[in-house]
This record gives structure tokens, sequence and C-alpha cells, in this order.
């Protein structure tokens, strides 16, 4: 597994923006470059206060310095349910006549609008992270491509990791993302997959919108209303810290089995403590990157086809960050 990039660029553009209440929107190129005729892409993510998104932006603006060959806008939302941000910032980016928009989007079917009038100015736009909604996109007669892991499959590996470690008929809960989001949906129905498979049974499933302090908030909700619960499957890491704090808000830090999705450093060392059984790792310092270079290709080439492209995702457990630890070290 590739290594989780360094996250100091991110961090300080986030800081920034906080400190000065700025959009968090910067654009980088090479130094002294003549940047008339490189094509301009904006990145459009979700919150960069999520590590996992500010590590999507480093590893974006490390691809750029790079290569040398594109200028990048790189733009974020202090919430990730601020879908009408979200869609403001589309706009801005086709005023500002980028040449492509490569989005993490918050919510699957609302930002389509606004990305149809990007793609009808001239635009490329590629979808990361969050898949749009296929049925409303063809309604709409568009074809973006989707570049990104298939999430019920990684969600799925991580409950079947999970299911070795519990007994048949034993309780579980689930918290789910947004429940607007197609990533959402799929990881979910993998965590579902996966316990339907091994006879396990989930007593609970509430969503807690992606955020650490709602499901630590719903998390001791459901360990107080069903005391039987055995684990709790977190569809990402933000909102496994949040079960964390929930488990020993009511006594349960050493017994209750929580796992996650996305492999962010905090998430890392809470497996290395046992305080997180496994986590799904779908490359975020390296998922832009793909949508970039796809981006790029249909730039150069618009006969190019649009094709989806399924990215890497990996069952993330402490024996295998123990051996990347080892392997990195040599």
């Amino acid at each position: 597994m590739p290594q989780i990039s360094q996250l100091s660029i991110a961090a300080g553009l986030t800081c920034f923006c906080l400190l000065s209440g700025c959009k968090g929107s910067a654009t980088t190129d090479a130094p002294n470059s003549d940047s008339s005729t490189k094509p301009k892409v904006a990145l459009i993510m979700k919150s960069l206060a999520n590590e996992f998104f500010s590590t999507m932006a480093s590893g974006a603006e490390m691809h750029q310095q790079d290569s040398g060959e594109y200028e990048l806008v790189v733009n974020g939302i202090k919430d990730e349910r601020d879908v009408s941000r979200q869609v403001a910032l589309v706009q801005e980016m086709v005023a500002s006549n980028v040449d492509a928009i490569v989005i993490a989007p918050a919510e699957s079917q609302a930002l389509i609008p606004s990305l149809r009038r990007a793609i009808k100015a001239g635009i490329i736009v590629v979808n990361i992270d969050n898949k749009l909604d296929a049925e409303m996109l063809s309604k709409e007669g568009l074809q973006i491509p989707f570049v990104g892991p298939d999430n019920r499959a990684g969600a799925r590996a991580v409950g079947d990791y999970l299911a070795t470690q519990l007994a048949k008929s034993d309780s579980v809960a689930i918290l789910e993302g947004l429940q607007t989001s197609e990533n959402g949906r799929a990881r979910k129905a993998g965590f579902e997959d996966a316990m339907n498979a091994a006879g396990v049974t989930i007593v609970d499933s509430q969503s807690a919108e992606w955020e650490m302090s709602k499901a630590n908030e719903i998390a001791s909700s459901m360990l107080s209303e069903h005391t039987e619960i055995k684990a709790i499957l977190a569809a990402n890491d933000s909102m496994a810290l949040g079960a964390i704090a929930a488990a020993r808000s009511v006594g349960r830090s050493d017994d209750l089995l929580i796992v996650g999705f996305d492999n962010i450093a905090a998430v890392q060392t809470a497996i290395r403590d046992g305080k997180v059984l496994a986590t799904a790792d779908q490359h975020g310092d390296q998922l832009a990157v793909y949508g970039i270079e796809t981006a790029l290709k249909l730039i150069e080439d618009k006969t190019t086809a649009v094709v989806d492209v399924e990215t890497p995702v990996d069952l993330v457990i402490k024996e295998t960050l123990v051996a990347k630890e080892n392997l990195d070290a040599k």
C-alpha cells in the first residue's frame, strides 16, 4: 500500500481558511513557468477539515508540482453537508474558465444541474470519491466518468474481517454516511452483505452524516439502548473516531469492536492501539490524482471514450500496518 502523504500543505491551507474566512481555494503552478497555454484544473472536494480530503488535496498539489504540466485550483467546503456551497464553487470555476473540474460531490444528485452547465460551457467534468446518480445522469443525457473505488466491495472486505471476530447471531450497529450519497449507501450495503453472510444481526443503523461529533452522540445512544452490541461499523473513519469516544463514555473501550473506512492517520494509530479493528484504504493521496490524470487525457483528446476508472481499495488491519512499517524501514 502506498504511504499516506504529508499533510502540511493542505493543513496549512485549512488553517488559513479557518482564520481568514476564505472559501478554501488556492492555485498552484510550477515556479517561473508560462502557464498561459497550460490547462487549468479545478479540484472541488468536501470538507478540508476531514483528514481524508486534506490528504487528497496534498496529493493533488504534489502531483501538479512534480508534473508542471497544468495549473491546479484547490477548493473545499467547510461542512461536508454544505451542498449549496459546492454548487457555488462549480459556478465560480465555470466563470473563471477552467478547462476541467474534478469533483468529489457532497451529494449524488444535487450537483448534477450545475455540472451540466459546466459541460455545456465546454468544461471537462470528472467525478471522484462519491459517485453521481447514474439514473439522473442518464435522464440528463450526461456522460461523466467516475474515477474511484468499489465502495461496496471495500466495505464488504472490512465487514468480512470483522465477522471473523464475531459469533453467529451476535449484534452490531452501523453508522451510515449521508443517505443521499452513493458512497454512503454503497458502504452500508457492503457492511450488510458481510453481516448477513456471517449470520450477524444488525440491531441499529443510523446516519451520522460523516461527522465525528454526531457519530459520538448517535453511537452513545445506540450502546445505551442496545447493550448487546458487540461491534460498530462506521462508513468513514471520522465516524469511527466518534464511536471510540462513545465506547469510552459508556465503559466499552476494551470490548467493543469498531471498524471504519478511509485509512486516515488517526485511525491507523487507533488500529495499532487496539481501539479500531480494521479500515479500508482507498488511497486518498492518489484518488484526486487519478481523476486529474483522466481529466488531462480528455482535455488533450476530446474524442477519448468517457469511461469509468476503478481505483484500488485495500483492507487495513494491524498486521498490514506493521508489515508496511517494516518494509519502509528497510
